[in-house]
Parts: C-alpha cells; structure tokens; sequence
C-alpha cells in the first residue's frame, strides 16, 4: 500500500492496476473512441481521450489517469492499449509491443495538454477531437481568437451557461507538433476560467469535464454549436447575436466613399446584408471599379494609339508580339470579308518588317477609333501599356478609397482579385500583399454586388 496525503491507497500495487476500477475505465475508453470514430472526431489515428480512475477512497486530485496511445486505429483499440499514468503524469504502465504492420506503442502526444486541464482544472476527463466541424468553426473569421455564439438551446449542455447566456471558446494558433500547443493552450485555460475547452485553428478542440460524462455530453453539444455556426454563418447569419439576423458587416470597420457615388463597406458584405461568410473572394473590374473611366479613354487608349507603331517595331520579332500579329491578321481578314471599316490587307512576312507594321498600324488605329472590343486588339493594348508602366511613361490612377478597401479585405483573410477576358478564358489577376500574380480557372458562375455602384463580384 501507498500513502498520497495521508490516505492509504494501492494506486502502485500491480493489484490494484488490475482492480475493476481500471479494467472498466480502459474498457470505457475503447468504447468511446469507437463512438467517436464513427463522429468523425478520431479518424486517422487523430484525437485522444483520458479518463481518471473514479475512486471513493482516493482524492480526485491523486488519482490514476489512464490515456489512450498514440497513432493508432482509435476504433480498434483494446483495454491492453491503454497507458497508465499517475497523478502527476509518470506512466506507470505502457502496453506491450505488437507485430507489424501496428507501429511501437507510445503514449498520447496529447499528454502535456491533458494535464494541463486536469492540473489547471481539477477535470476527470479530457476529449480531444479532430471533428471537421471544430475545424472548420476555426476558419470562418481567420483573424479571430474567440469563437462566440449564444441564443441556442444546446448551450445549456456547456458547463456554466444557459439560453441566453454566450458562449465564448478561445482559440489558439495550430503548431507542427502537438506538444507545442502546450503553453498557449495553459493561458487560454487561465485567461478563460468559464470555458471548458479550447479550440485550436485549422486543428481541432480540447474539451473537458468533471467527469467522462461531463466531458462526453459537452463534447457533443459543443460539436453541434459549431456546426450550427457554421451553417448559420453559410446563410449569411450571424451566431453571435440573439436574432441571429443577417450578417451586416465587421465590427469596427467604416464606410468608404467616394466621388462617383461609391458606397461600400470595406471588409465586410459587398451586398445588401454584409458579406455572404462562404465567399472568400471579391473580384473586382478595373475600368469604373478601381480606376476611373476617363483614365482609360483619356491616357490608356491615346497612349496604345501613339505607342502602337514603336512597340511592333521594337518586339516585332519575339514569340508574344508574332502572336499578336498572328491574332490581327486573322481579325483583318474577317473584317475585309465583312466590309469592316478601317480595314486594309497586311501583307505576308515576306513583304517586309516597315511594310508589315505600317499596315497593322493603320488598322489597330481604326479599331481604336471605332472602339471595338476585340481580343486581338485588347490582347496588344494591354502589351503596349504593359511596356509604357514598365518605363514610367504611364502612371496607374485608382479611386481614393481602393487602398484602404483591397488593405482590410486582406486583413480579413478574403482574396482580391482582378477580371479580364481573354481568349476562351477568363483570368483573375490575384492582388495578395500588393504583389500580382496570375491564376487562371473558369468562371462558371458571379453573384453580382447589389450595393456597389461600380461592377465587382463575390465569389
């Protein structure tokens, strides 16, 4: 026998290692991992759960704890699995090693964490869960530190709430290994004394209770607020409020305004009820969006007229000009055969460099004039000016108030992007950090920006 604190106990006899108390606790965890796997919450060997030995005769503080391993199939462990732990964390007992293909057995690398929440908060039982739902609960505002939701009945199955009361979950940032979490997840503990778990972004949830039912019931009902939040937040509700109204923007951002009559919420819905929480990307025009209309008519199109006959002249014999050319002669040829306007024949390659570029000259300056929107013209504009920004010789122009918007979606986590259409595709120029890079996809479908003066899309 073994004195904890004066109170005999067997807790180090192999006896009482044996005893029905442990047999049954090792047995319960087995049968709560295979209910869990089928919730989804310790598929891929992920999650763990630990159970304190219940004993009248030994304080709860004192007693065993008992930890499912590590990396195993959670819905096929047996009692014999199951690592023995004393009250301060020591393993007094670890199971034995079994054939290939099962790897050598190891305890739960979530050991430092539970026993923070049995230090820290006396538990007699923890939860870890790789659930999706608790994940995904993590995402939906990529900057927050707290999940928070209130008015629904299955808050009263958290420790400590009730109906009306709001739920607040503290969320701490994920680590490559397990055992990292074990700090900031000490001091969300200690910063948040009512909550009884802590969600860990793009990862999953510790929860805890007073006892395996305690912790199992909350569990349960923590998983279905999450994903309540989760399908409220998809129909662009918001969780955190009792009406659990429309979204209708993120708190402390401001309206922007500008000259031409622009009204919009920087960051939050580009629509008539805040921005729709599934949509992660705003895709903005440049003409009338971002840039004034008369910048086009006034500097880009006089620039790409003036600039047009250097710029053949200059690239003429690299593969991207050859293609421009190749897409005007093409263009031309319909137009003679339509009787366009304007239009007049480009002689062969064999004519000639001058001869060649005089003629496409002359004909993109009349495409120019009458304002067509062809991609072969589009496609060598947008060389021209490419060439003239690359000099200085343009200078872009933008609305006062696009910095400010594009720098808080950004700080919200939601991607900006620039249309424009090209041959069979449309491409989308993403704006990330103020650098651009270029991602091409089909867009198959656009939810047009009610609020918006000038054209922009939520996708």
């Amino acid at each position: 026998m073994a004195a904890l604190n004066g109170v005999k106990t067997a807790t180090l006899t192999q006896a009482y290692l044996e005893s029905n108390q442990v047999k049954e606790t090792k047995n319960l965890i087995t049968e709560l991992c295979r209910q869990f796997y089928t919730l989804g919450w310790v598929s891929g060997t992920g999650g763990s759960i630990t159970i304190k030995v219940h004993d009248d005769c030994i304080p709860k503080p004192q007693q065993l704890i008992l930890m499912s391993p590590s990396g195993v199939q959670k819905e096929r462990m047996v009692e014999e699995d199951m690592y023995v732990l004393s009250s301060t964390g020591s393993i007094l007992f670890s199971p034995l090693p079994k054939p290939y293909p099962h790897k050598a057995p190891k305890c739960s690398d979530c050991a430092p964490l539970f026993m923070k929440a049995y230090e820290m908060r006396n538990a007699g039982a923890v939860i870890h869960s790789h659930g999706m739902e608790s994940c995904i609960a993590t995402m939906i505002n990529p900057l927050a530190k707290e999940f928070r939701i209130t008015h629904m009945e299955m808050i009263k199955g958290i420790q400590g709430h009730g109906y009306y009361d709001e739920l607040v979950v503290p969320i701490i940032e994920n680590t490559a290994q397990e055992r990292e979490l074990t700090e900031s997840l000490a001091a969300a503990i200690e910063a948040y004394p009512k909550s009884t778990a802590v969600l860990v972004r793009n990862h999953g949830v510790y929860i805890w209770g007073d006892s395996w039912i305690s912790a199992k019931t909350q569990a349960e009902c923590y998983h279905y607020l999450f994903e309540a939040a989760i399908k409220l937040h998809q129909l662009g509700l918001d969780c955190s409020t009792p009406s659990h109204g429309p979204i209708q923007s993120f708190k402390g951002l401001s309206n922007v305004n500008h000259s031409v009559n622009m009204s919009v919420k920087a960051g939050s819905a580009i629509s008539n009820n805040g921005i729709e929480p599934s949509h992660r990307c705003i895709v903005l025009d440049i003409e009338g969006t971002t840039t004034p209309i008369s910048f086009v008519t006034d500097v880009l199109f006089p620039y790409a007229r003036e600039n047009v006959g250097n710029h053949l002249d200059a690239t003429y014999d690299s593969a991207e000009t050859q293609d421009d050319i190749k897409l005007l002669r093409a263009q031309v040829e319909d137009d003679l055969k339509q009787g366009i306007v304007g239009a007049v024949p480009i002689p062969p390659d064999g004519a000639g460099k001058e001869e060649v570029v005089a003629a496409l000259v002359a004909n993109v300056e009349a495409m120019i004039k009458a304002d067509r929107k062809i991609t072969s013209l589009k496609q060598l504009q947008g060389h021209i000016w490419r060439t003239g920004f690359h000099k200085s010789e343009i200078e872009g122009l933008v609305y006062d108030d696009v910095p400010e918007a594009l720098e808080k979606w950004h700080a919200l986590g939601i991607k900006r992007a620039i249309l424009w259409f090209g041959r069979n595709m449309s491409r989308m120029i993403c704006l990330e950090g103020g650098a651009r890079k270029q991602a091409w996809r089909i867009i198959d479908h656009y939810r047009m920006m009610s609020c918006w003066k000038r054209p922009a899309y939520l996708l």
